[in-house]
Parts: structure tokens; sequence; C-alpha cells
């Protein structure tokens, strides 16, 4: 059966490869759309030898593809105008739109958001420091400021004026000598607004008429669904629903016009932030497969935690996403580990748990419950993929057991396989357009 909507989610802790498999579902695509999130979620694709790092660009730019921002992402208009300058000078078309409903960083979010994070202490989420939190904040309490706001100078000046004087109060509780001058952010975002105005549109009104229309869409989330608000290891997660059920509240698309939801992981476990991981590493293990798989965050370079593959929190992220398919990346980054361990289940003081303990305070006394399997060899990338090419039957026999035993314990088909960064990495055994 084919659709023209489907969504790509992260079924963990975010990096599990979203940026490459939408780019790769992309080249049968009309339009990509990011419903969540902001610059704090980087999303990496390799093109034709070349590398891009986007921060807010949905991954469909490097195809030129129409690309879309929703209502449910904040905007940090420097970060978005740097970015598609650095695409023009690739030669790249822009055919983008944003939503006018959208929320705006400003620069007393990203003072706010260290702030905070510095008096959390232990409960520190480890975010990026990027503004993302104090902005959602800002927008559930009523008093944000809009990307409407950006193109109308006489509103944002009105209530840039009166909301500027509510957060340096707040800020000065922190640092009595912190000043701000509101005319600068005022004339710095005015400019903004001018620059940005010709992609500016109602894009829930736009979406739902191309959708009828038959346009083949890709709503691609932004972080993992275990760092979701709602339904993530809170506190230690993002601002926003990063699960398939934010996509309607991020676009404004109806449940009824949303096509399969393809759940992406990883061949092992990684996340970058506070809070426990059950099945993390702290040895050579660990930094082998941090190298190989080069684990580093696209925003922030910091390394990333690693952990063995944790399939316990994954059918909980399957059940909250109503996934069927997925894809598994970064098998490769596995190579050369004589044994490999995977996690079923796990235990609180000799309890076999029924399901995935949604609170970090029960996931701190856990205990994961282990199978081991052997290995495969190293390849060079040339070996990889020229196995890619060869498809399924090509993989290493350890590594079809290994995904093997992922489909028939998550009771799921197997829809990608990546074995390296370029689309040519990739093995189809489903195709969805």
């Amino acid at each position: 059966m084919k659709y023209n909507t489907i969504a790509v989610i992260g079924l963990s802790w975010g990096d599990e490869g979203k940026g490459k498999i939408t780019d790769f579902l992309a080249q049968k695509a009309d339009t990509v759309v990011r419903y969540q999130g902001g610059n704090n979620a980087g999303h990496t694709v390799v093109c034709n030898g070349v590398k891009y790092k986007f921060k807010l660009v949905p991954s469909g730019a490097p195809l030129e593809k129409e690309i879309i921002i929703g209502n449910g992402c904040v905007i940090d208009p420097k970060v978005l105008l740097s970015e598609l300058e650095d695409l023009l000078k690739l030669n790249k078309k822009i055919n983008l739109k944003i939503s006018s409903t959208a929320h705006v960083i400003f620069p007393f979010h990203r003072i706010l958001d260290e702030l905070e994070e510095k008096s959390k202490k232990d409960y520190a989420a480890g975010t990026t420091k990027r503004g993302i939190g104090p902005t959602y904040s800002d927008k559930a309490a009523r008093w944000g400021l809009r990307i409407f706001d950006l193109i109308h100078p006489e509103i944002l000046k009105q209530k840039l004026n009166k909301f500027s004087e509510i957060k340096k109060d707040i800020i000065k509780n922190f640092d009595s000598n912190w000043t701000m001058n509101i005319d600068e952010i005022y004339e710095e975002y005015n400019d903004y607004g001018k620059k940005l105005k010709p992609y500016i549109i109602d894009t829930a009104y736009y979406l739902n008429q191309e959708i009828d229309k038959g346009k083949k869409v890709i709503f691609e989330g932004a972080q993992g669904t275990l760092l979701g608000l709602d339904h993530g290891m809170y506190p230690f997660g993002t601002s926003s629903n990063s699960n398939a059920l934010g996509i309607s509240a991020g676009t404004g698309v109806p449940p009824k016009k949303i096509g399969p939801i393809v759940g992406i992981i990883k061949a092992y476990t990684s996340r970058v932030g506070g809070g426990p991981l059950v099945t993390e590493l702290d040895n050579e293990i660990s930094e082998k497969i941090r190298t190989q798989g080069k684990e580093f965050g696209t925003v922030t370079g910091r390394p990333r935690r690693i952990g063995w593959l944790d399939l316990f929190n994954i059918k909980y992220t399957i059940m909250i996403n109503g996934v069927k398919d997925i894809v598994i990346t970064l098998l490769d980054a596995l190579e050369d580990i004589d044994s490999l361990k995977i996690c079923f289940g796990y235990e609180i003081e000799g309890k076999v748990l029924e399901s995935w303990p949604i609170q970090s305070e029960l996931l701190e006394k856990c205990s994961p419950i282990y199978k081991t399997y052997k290995g495969w060899k190293r390849l060079s990338r040339e070996e990889w993929s020229e196995v890619a090419k060869k498809g399924y039957n090509a993989l290493p026999e350890e590594m079809k057991t290994y995904i093997e035993v992922i489909r028939d314990e998550l009771k799921v088909n197997i829809a990608i396989i990546s074995i390296g960064p370029s689309r040519e990495d990739t093995i189809v055994l489903k195709d969805f357009f």
C-alpha cells in the first residue's frame, strides 16, 4: 500500500539517524515538515560527499524539496537565517515556508536557559542552553512572541517592551548586574522579520490543502520519543512532544491525514543530557562505539553517552507512536566487537517489570536483563557500500541474526537498514511512497 504522508520518528533518546532517513525518503516526497523543537536538535545529512548539519532547517533541503517549519517549533531567527545563507552558498534553491504562529527565541530566553539550568543542580535536564525551554514556557504562559509579531513592527515593539521588563526582573534575581538594551533587540529582530517575511504563511491551511491534493509529505521529528515532554523521561528531556502525538498539534494536520509512523532506532543506545540510562557503558567498548558511530552532538559537539541496545524502552515508544515499521541505523558502528548485548527487560530488587517505568526515580533503581549475541567483523567503508548495493542477503550472518532478534522481539517490520552515512549505504525492504 502506498501513502502520501508518512512520519519519521526517533524511538529512543534522539540521534537515531532521522536526518539521513528523512533525506533518503524525501527523494520521492514533495515536502518535509518539522513539527516541534528548536535549534537544540541537530540533524546531519550526507549528500554527494557534502555534509549538511541542520538545526532548524528540515532535512529535505539538500534535495531542494519544499520545507516547512510548523507552528510547534520555536525559532531562533539568527540561526535560521544563517542556515539559509549556508544553503545559498552551496547554490541550493530554498523553498521554505514558516508558520506565522511558531514562537520566537530571544536573547533573554538564552540567558534564562543557562541560569535556570545552573539553579536546578541535580535536576538539570542537560539542555543546550539555546533558550528552547524558556521559549516554550512563555508559549504555555501565553505571553510569548510569535513569527507573526516579527513582521508587524508596531506589535513587536509593544510586546517586546512589556515582556522584556518582566524578563529583566526575573533575570536580575539570578544576576543583579545584568542589563538589556531593548532598543537594540527590537532593531535586530525587526530586521529578522523583514528577511523572513517572504517565507511566512498560514502553514496549517497550506499543508491541509496540499495533502488533499495528493502531495507527498514527510513529518520529521526533531528529538527522540524518550525526550518528549509528556511521554518521555521527565524532567531529563525536551520541552515539546517529540513523538507522533505532537504532529497534529505542531502542524494543524489532523491524525486521519497522517500515514504510517516510521520508527527509527540505532543498533545501540546513545543520548546526551542528564538522567539515568539503564544500559549505559563506560568502558573501552563504549569508547569504540562512540568513535565508530561518530557519537558527538551535531549542535554542541559534546560526546554522547553510549549503552547497549534497549528493546524494553523501545517497546514503550512503539506503543506510544503506533509504529509497525522500523528503520535500523548505524549497524556498521558495532563492527569488530566480539559479543553484543541486547536488553530485553528491567528488574528492580529482583522483580521483573512488565512495562518501561517512565519515572526517572524508578529508572535509577533498574538493572537491565541482557542476552548476548555474536558480533561481526570490521569492513572498510567501500565494503559496506558494496554490501548495501547487494542487499539484505549480503549482510554478515551475525548481523542478520541481530536484526531478526530485534524484529521478532518488537513484533514489527524492518523497512530500512542503514549501514553508513550516505544515501547509497541503505537497504530498502519496504517502499512507502
